[in-house]
């Protein structure tokens, strides 16, 4: 195919917005945004630059998840949030600062090493993923006071992590909301979200200082239609959940994230 029309077969809004409903799809199904599916088809499919790619990324993720917050929120009890306000604050005393160290990091990082911090984050997630909806978590008893800072510590990697691959990361969040904190996973995902939301915000504030955040500017049609796509491909995967069991699921995506890992590692 001459480079011409590669180019704008990748940049075809009906191809943009269906790698975004794959994306949602995948995400849905497991109940996250994909951002973690979608961060190798940036760097992969659609050729931007490990930097580009974390920056767009975060845009989409942000305007996916202030999209879901709504509809999540009106799925847990307001009183069953309210009551764990604690959870949320503990987690972003350590996860915002995180967002602003990762966001940081990632614009003075070496565009090579970042393929391959991306690569070896990737696998982290797939790890995440694999324990929280395959294994059995039980919960750790702390003390109170070291339950606090063991999630104040929890939430600053979580923020580094998320800012770096520009994630929601609650496939982070909420395995370590339960594990810290002994609620239901249900309640533990809306937690999430309210830590994700102003994590996410102080990333992006960050990543907005950087001359990379052009290419925001430079992709916004790029954006809002992968970003739509995402949206309905989440909507999908949730309602066709209970058509496919974790047990089987689970084992792909994970086999899907190693191989995203590894071809991001070769990129050039």
């Amino acid at each position: 195919m001459p480079a011409a029309a590669a180019v704008r077969w990748r940049t075809s809004p009906v191809v943009v917005c269906g790698a975004g409903a794959v994306i949602g799809v995948l995400g849905g199904l497991i109940g996250l945004g994909g951002a973690e599916f979608r961060l190798p088809l940036l760097i992969g499919l659609f050729g931007f630059a490990a930097l580009q790619a974390v920056i767009l990324n975060k845009a989409m993720s942000l305007i996916v998840v202030i999209t879901a917050l709504p509809a999540r929120l009106l799925s847990v009890s307001h009183t069953d949030i309210a009551s764990h306000w604690t959870i949320a604050v503990n987690l972003l005393a350590g996860s915002l600062i995180g967002a602003w160290l990762g966001a940081g990091l990632a614009t003075r990082m070496h565009s090579r090493t970042l393929y391959r911090v991306l690569a070896g984050l990737l696998i982290v997630i797939a790890i995440a993923l694999a324990a929280s909806h395959i294994g059995h978590s039980g919960t750790v008893a702390l003390p109170p006071i070291v339950r606090i800072l063991v999630a104040v510590a929890a939430g600053i990697g979580i923020g580094v992590v998320a800012a770096l691959m520009g994630v929601a990361g609650g496939e982070l969040l909420i395995p370590t909301i339960v594990l810290l904190f002994a609620v239901d996973i249900k309640l533990a995902g809306s937690l999430s979200l309210l830590v994700s939301l102003p994590t996410m915000l102080v990333a992006f504030a960050r990543y907005s200082r950087d001359q990379s955040f052009q290419v925001v500017r430079g992709n916004t049609r790029f954006v809002l239609t992968m970003a739509a796509g995402s949206i309905a491909g989440t909507v999908l995967g949730g309602l066709l959940l209970g058509m496919f069991p974790s047990l089987a699921l689970i084992p792909v995506l994970v086999a899907l994230l190693v191989i995203s890992a590894v071809k991001v590692w070769r990129h050039q």
